[in-house]
């Protein structure tokens, strides 16, 4: 990094050391830091500095990293005013489709644009000089141990393993080398201190093995090779344009998607794949490491600082032609960007509701639109956006009806509960438990999807008939017993459960209402003590690791009966598994939630029954869905306006003529879960006073 001082300053023609002043040129920087606009600093005309330059630039007492964002203004803050730019950091430029979709975000979500930068340099440790990284390599004494040259020097197994690796592969780390030949650490730093390996230095940045597109892929059915054969031509067209790849479960759209993968790497660009939940992202990165023969890039949250700064780095300089990762993916700072795919596009996972709130599905059909590059959204229930836009023609849509081999669409049964009652403090039907045990005895799995975290959705006083209510959002406490306290899960509100009602003060007076994924699997364990469990849920895994971990387990019939929250509805294939049971299909539905059918109706197409939502599943026609539900919602809509205009109405001082230019409020869908809960709330309140 050059010193602003020394550089501003040349030697005199006469061989005298009085400094000369350099020209100088302004230059905005954007910091990213939540400020309004971009800063005026001043630098050599010399410097290679442009647009999309990372520098170093001081602000008060601190130093930071920024980037130039556009050339000064001349009818700015005075010269003599401004600081100077302290160095250009080695770093790749900002594109400017990313630097145009930083200022787009800014303006759309109403953020200031230093907030959204800082979403793009979220590893500040990538921007600094790679450090060496220290690792292992054999010495002339351990190749002579090896080869027992040497008289006296009696090596043990575990010790002719670690020379024999490094002897036949490259140096590496003594973590990495530990893993490598199946020992310990401590194994490798006693052969250093024998002097049969020597310390040396490797770059930070190791070359990443690229994915071959060339690789066969498995073999395509029709409808898939002609689904495949139109996303490659619009990918070798060129141009921005949104495709959704709609298909039934189970017709192999991850193998579609493959194949406009390597139609972007062959045109030498490179690739994001966007997933909902970072569980999901081992299962892919297996199935793609088949398909091209390498791994891509990972960026999620459960990576270490070392991993998210390679992958950085490696995606601004190129290095990474494919990367999988999360939300927070899109705003990477690819250098060659030439194909976007959201997989599981309807998810509400994609929608961040915290600092910069954005949709990541959104947000990704306009990254691709200032870039000029395909974007292909992937769901077999797309949501209902995307249905209007392919309905507009906005979107060009291709579809897979079928599913992959001739498999055929499950056999879907309705179990009405007020018939087939479960039994006292039960929750599955006789006719579900039935079931399970046939399957368990044949040998194969069992699924139980209940779209509910925790034991139980709340706790009761049988006394007094008090609620444990969060004290911050008035939302209702959920046990988790297997962590021994309750949690809200809109504000994160935690606290152990009580002995005493905090009302009446009864003792053992709270009780579990209601079932939670925890709840159902006491019941399964005592319904069925000899199968092996498991509960799937975003708290009960502590990240992609586990998750993998657990799919791992289940594919290899290591577990019987999985029961989870809607994370083991997306993407996972267990062959093994032949019976599904949805624990209160219609839950979903209660409530004031605009997309409850939608929602009700997308992960895992549940039951038919009376509601669109549930009827629709049983044909695989979400077009349907879509038209019942608009039906079902208008008058829910309009009955939420009127509750909305008789709340307003009865504040005191309300009246349109009262507040002209008050801001109108967010449309209810758009709008986070415990906002949607007040509101409706206070529509409530205000509609019975």
């Amino acid at each position: 990094m050059p010193d602003r001082h020394a550089s501003f300053a040349t030697d005199s023609d006469d061989g005298e050391d009085a400094p000369v002043e350099q020209p100088m040129r302004r230059w905005q920087v954007l910091l990213p830091l939540p400020l309004d606009g971009a800063y005026d600093y001043l630098a050599p005309e010399s410097w290679r500095i442009a647009p999309g330059s990372f520098v170093s630039v001081p602000l008060g007492s601190r130093t930071l990293a920024g980037v130039v964002w556009a050339e000064g203004r001349a009818d700015g803050v005075a010269a003599e005013r401004l600081k100077p730019i302290d160095g250009v950091l080695d770093v790749p430029l900002m594109a400017e489709p990313l630097r145009r979709f930083v200022d787009w975000v800014a303006t759309y979500t109403l953020t200031p644009p230093g907030a959204v930068l800082r979403m793009t340099m979220s590893v500040s440790e990538a921007l600094l000089p790679p450090r060496p990284l220290p690792a292992c390599a054999i010495a002339d004494s351990g190749l002579a141990a090896l080869k027992e040259e040497e008289p006296g020097k009696q090596l043990t197994t575990a010790r002719r393993r670690v020379l024999r690796a490094l002897a036949e592969g490259p140096p590496r780390p003594v973590a990495e080398l530990a893993r490598v030949a199946g020992c310990g650490v401590g194994v490798v730093r006693g052969l250093l201190d024998r002097g049969f390996l020597q310390r040396v230095l490797l770059p930070s940045l190791l070359p990443r093995e690229s994915p071959d597109w060339r690789r066969a892929g498995p073999s395509l059915s029709p409808d898939q090779d002609v689904a495949a054969r139109s996303l490659r031509h619009k990918i070798a067209a060129g141009g921005f344009g949104v495709t959704l790849l709609d298909g039934v479960t189970g017709s192999g759209k991850t193998e579609v998607y493959f194949a406009a993968i390597a139609a972007a790497l062959e045109r030498g660009t490179q690739a994001l794949v966007l997933l909902p939940e970072i569980a999901l992202t081992a299962q892919v990165l297996g199935r793609f490491q088949a398909r091209f023969g390498a791994a891509p890039v990972e960026w999620h949250s459960d990576l270490s600082q070392a991993e998210r700064r390679a992958a950085w780095r490696d995606v601004a300089d190129a290095r990474a032609r494919v990367v999988v990762g999360a939300r927070s993916a899109l705003f990477l700072p690819f250098a060659e960007l030439g194909l976007i795919i959201v997989d599981e596009e309807h998810d509400g996972s994609f929608k961040q509701e915290d600092g910069v709130i954005y949709h990541a599905r959104d947000m990704a059909v306009v990254r691709g639109s200032l870039a000029r590059i395909p974007v292909i959204l992937v769901s077999a229930t797309p949501s209902l956006e995307t249905l209007a836009n392919v309905e507009h023609k906005r979107y060009d849509r291709v579809h897979l009806p079928d599913r992959h081999g001739g498999a055929l669409l499950p056999v879907i049964k309705a179990i009405d509960l007020r018939r087939d009652k479960p039994a006292r403090q039960r929750f599955l039907a006789p006719a579900l438990v039935a079931a399970i045990g046939e399957t368990l005895t044949a040998g194969e799995q069992v699924l139980l999807f209940l779209n509910r975290r925790g034991y139980a959705p709340l706790t009761l006083c049988h006394a007094c008939g008090h609620r444990m209510q969060c004290p911050n959002c008035t939302s209702w406490l959920v046990e988790h017993r297997f962590l021994g306290r309750l949690q809200c899960h809109h504000c994160g509100h935690a606290e152990a459960l009580p002995q005493y009602c905090p009302s009446c003060a009864a003792p053992g007076a709270l009780a579990a209402c209601g079932p939670g994924v925890e709840r159902l699997a006491e019941e399964v364990a005592a319904l069925f003590p000899a199968a092996r469990t498991a509960v799937m849920a975003s708290d009960t895994l502590s990240g992609p690791r586990a998750a993998a971990s657990l799919v791992e387990t289940v594919e290899s019939h290591g577990i019987d009966i999985l029961i989870g929250t809607q994370i083991v509805a997306k993407g996972h294939h267990f062959p093994m598994l032949t019976l599904v049971g949805v624990i209160d299909a219609d839950l979903g539905l209660a409530g004031g939630d605009l997309r409850a059918a939608e929602r009700t109706y997308q992960p895992g197409r549940s039951p038919p029954a009376r509601h669109a939502a549930l009827r629709s599943p049983r044909r695989a026609d979400h077009c349907r869905a879509r038209r019942r539900d608009r039906r079902f919602r208008r008058p829910r809509l309009r009955a939420r306006r009127s509750a909305n205009a008789r709340a307003a109405s009865s504040r005191p001082g309300a009246g349109a003529a009262c507040h002209p230019a008050r801001a109108p409020s967010p449309p209810l869908s758009h709008q986070g879960g415990a906002q949607r809960c007040r509101a409706a709330r206070a529509a409530r309140l205000a509609q019975s006073g």
